[in-house]
């Protein structure tokens, strides 16, 4: 398999282990264009790479893990006229990066070394097994930018750490540690930073050396749950969330964000009562 067209990730495989970094170091390893195609595709190319028998995925440098969707990508989306609104809500693109972690029969391990956000707390908290820092960050900001909780969160979050859990880190869009993400069950395990792709390498080197058949069929078995039920949640919410994009509270949480000042969201201000 050829893998010198992936332009942000740096795929390197070794005895059966594929080892995926997110690689725009520089801007925490956020996503621009080109890498949430990259992060859609490279499960299918890996899927069918006979060389790969599991597959560990991390973030380049020692912060990040990735900070998620980067403000240029997100104002692009904003800034599109009406005629191509609709064709953005439905595009397949997003739901690649989710659909091609579901059906790839191969395990992915995430090394969550850093802060994970949007995409890239979806691509950590939807591989099969997560390895998180104790002192990392993760969380989905999208209500705090004024848009719904789209991409992954609706689909998974429930079934990790239950509803209670999922509805009070969705709508504060607080961020969690990895001894609190451990607790409520968001990743498989927490270990000190130091530990983290080493604790990634040696289960994928389990995973490589075991029965193959067994697991990716257990994986895909476990994965009906998602497949019956998330899917559903994922579509619905995805494509609400793309809307809001459009929205006046949109517009001013990204602005909030590119001016490092606090959000002041008009839907807020609608119905507050007015002071002489």
């Amino acid at each position: 398999m050829d893998y010198s067209s992936y332009q942000h990730l740096l795929i390197e495989i070794d005895q059966g282990i594929a080892k995926v970094t997110i690689n725009r170091p520089e801007v925490y390893n956020a996503v621009n264009h080109r890498l949430h195609g990259e992060l859609g595709q490279i499960w299918r190319d890996l899927d069918r790479d006979p060389a790969v028998r599991a597959i560990v995925i991390t973030g380049a440098g020692d912060k990040a893990f990735s900070a998620g969707g980067d403000l240029a990508m997100l104002e692009h989306r904003m800034s599109l006229p009406a005629e191509e609104r609709f064709n953005e809500a439905v595009s397949w693109e997003p739901r690649e990066l989710v659909y091609n972690m579901v059906n790839c029969d191969k395990i992915i391990i995430s090394a969550i070394n850093g802060v994970a956000v949007g995409a890239g707390v979806a691509v950590a908290l939807l591989a099969d097994i997560s390895i998180m820092a104790e002192e990392a960050k993760i969380g989905d900001g999208h209500t705090r930018l004024g848009v719904v909780a789209g991409d992954h969160a609706t689909m998974i979050w429930p079934l990790l750490c239950g509803i209670a859990k999922t509805k009070y880190y969705l709508l504060t869009a607080d961020l969690i540690d990895g001894r609190e993400a451990e607790r409520i069950g968001l990743v498989s395990r927490c270990v000190p930073r130091a530990e983290v792709l080493d604790t990634a390498m040696k289960l994928a080197r389990r995973m490589a050396d075991g029965p193959r058949y067994a697991q990716s069929m257990t994986k895909r078995s476990v994965n009906q749950w998602l497949r019956l039920g998330g899917i559903t949640s994922f579509d619905y919410s995805l494509a609400l969330e793309k809307m809001a994009f459009f929205s006046d509270d949109a517009q001013a949480g990204i602005k909030a964000v590119r001016d490092k000042t606090a959000p002041k969201f008009p839907s807020a201000q609608d119905d507050k009562p007015k002071h002489e």
